[in-house]
């Protein structure tokens, strides 16, 4: 069997089309064929015909042909354009924007093609058993169809949405794991924050102490030294009093010995000669003053 390089769902699509064709086909060539038959039926009732004649039944038959088979071209294009339509619908409901070229509808090879694969289909239709099959219907707009590139879009669609889930879930998985480890670090924190203020508390109170027993310590030690310099200044006066009664008694001892000297001096020779001498000297500048005066003049 002839094939169009369509799958299987499109090709019994064009099938049903090719039937539908071939029924309006065969209805319209009736009608020709019913058109000559009412001719030689209403016309050519005698046996000989003039030109005029003839001319003018052939004119009758030309005009009636010629609208039979215009009106069928007609319902032809017109039924074509309506299953465009139906196709073209069907992809602007899934945003797609479908293409033709009009220059292969006069391709003579792809034309044969069609003929041949209608020429099996009816063969191997003709040799079917006949049965009474409801004929498929074309999908309804609003259930999108079951074209392939469709479903391939679907499927597509159905993978990539997928893989948005699972990194979705993925993303939300760490994105637990980073809440969970934000509220180890900020109970870490906390903890490290308590013990801290605990050790602040207890560097205060210990510093609080040491410095209180560096006041007692100072306190102590400077009571001593005050006691201390008390006995060390009572000892001073004591030694003091002392030192100034030794004084004395050696300034006692010492005139009582320059008097014991001077007596014992003044009882020497050497005292009473260096006594005499002074004494003669002086009587001397006595006299040499009396002298003087005598010659100094009267103011």
């Amino acid at each position: 069997m002839a094939e169009l390089g369509l799958n299987e769902h499109h090709q019994n699509e064009v099938i049903n089309y090719m039937r539908f064709a071939r029924s309006k086909r065969g209805l319209r060539l009736k009608t020709v064929d019913s058109c000559f038959q009412d001719l030689k039926e209403s016309r050519l009732v005698e046996e000989t015909f003039t030109i005029d004649e003839v001319s003018e039944v052939l004119n009758g038959l030309q005009a009636v042909v010629h609208s039979e088979v215009e009106s069928e071209l007609i319902n032809t294009a017109y039924t074509n354009v309506l299953l465009l339509r139906q196709l073209f619908a069907q992809a602007e409901k899934w945003y797609l924007k479908l293409q033709t070229d009009i220059s292969e509808l006069e391709n003579r090879e792809l034309l044969e093609q069609v003929a041949e694969f209608e020429k099996a289909e009816i063969t191997s239709s003709n040799k079917k058993p006949i049965l009474d099959i409801t004929k498929p219907k074309l999908a309804p707009l609003n259930e999108g169809g079951t074209a392939e590139l469709l479903n391939k879009e679907i499927l597509r669609l159905q993978e990539e949405n997928e893989k948005l889930k699972s990194r979705l879930k993925t993303i939300e998985i760490q994105a637990t794991s980073a809440l969970d480890e934000k509220s180890k670090l900020e109970k870490t924190l906390q903890d490290l924050q308590l013990d801290q203020g605990n050790q602040k508390d207890f560097i205060k109170a210990q510093d609080l102490s040491n410095l209180e027993n560096t006041v007692a310590a100072l306190k102590s030690e400077f009571q001593k030294t005050l006691n201390d310099k008390t006995e060390n200044q009572k000892s001073l006066e004591e030694n003091l009093a002392t030192a100034k009664h030794d004084l004395l008694r050696v300034q006692e001892q010492l005139h009582m010995a320059e008097k014991e000297l001077e007596k014992k001096f003044q009882q020497t020779a050497a005292y009473r000669n260096m006594k005499e001498i002074l004494t003669k000297k002086n009587d001397q500048i006595k006299d040499l003053r009396k002298r003087l005066a005598q010659y100094e003049p009267e103011d």
